[in-house]
């Protein structure tokens, strides 16, 4: 068994896409959450890749989010789309990625991602309300590397 199938269980997983679908009703951003192994890159440069194979670009808004978490190698990042970067000052990530890995740390990976994913969609908020015809343009599942 590998080290992502270890990370969380199914109720985990069933939790995060909760909060997912909890911090949506806030805004019309998209947010995913994608788990791999390891990589030889840049937990930021490796979540810019994935982003783009994920299609989390082509949102209308370009208001997509990605947790991006490197398990082996205990490496995470969040990234907004730049429909999200043109419009938020330049440390709005930093408050949301401090309370993931404030609890990575004490090794509660789910409760990090679930306050992570609530955060951001209190935050994104202001910028991108919830609109009642808004759609859900990407998947909640957790994806995979």
């Amino acid at each position: 068994m590998s080290k992502t199938e270890d990370f969380l269980s199914k109720a985990d997983e069933q939790e995060i896409v909760q909060a997912i679908i909890e911090a949506e009703k806030n805004t019309s951003g998209e947010i995913r959450v994608h788990l791999e192994e390891h990589t030889e890159k840049s937990p930021l440069d490796r979540a810019q890749e994935v982003f783009f194979e994920l299609h989390m670009h082509e949102t209308q808004d370009r208001n997509g989010v990605l947790f991006y978490v490197g398990v082996a190698d205990k490496k995470f990042a969040i990234i907004g789309d730049e429909g999200i970067d043109k419009v938020v000052e330049s440390d709005f990530w930093d408050c949301t990625k401090d309370v993931v890995i404030a609890n990575f740390k004490e090794g509660n990976y789910k409760k990090g991602l679930v306050e992570g994913i609530l955060r951001a969609g209190e935050r994104l908020k202001k910028y991108f309300p919830y609109q009642s015809d808004d759609t859900n343009e990407l998947s909640n599942e957790i994806s995979r590397g």
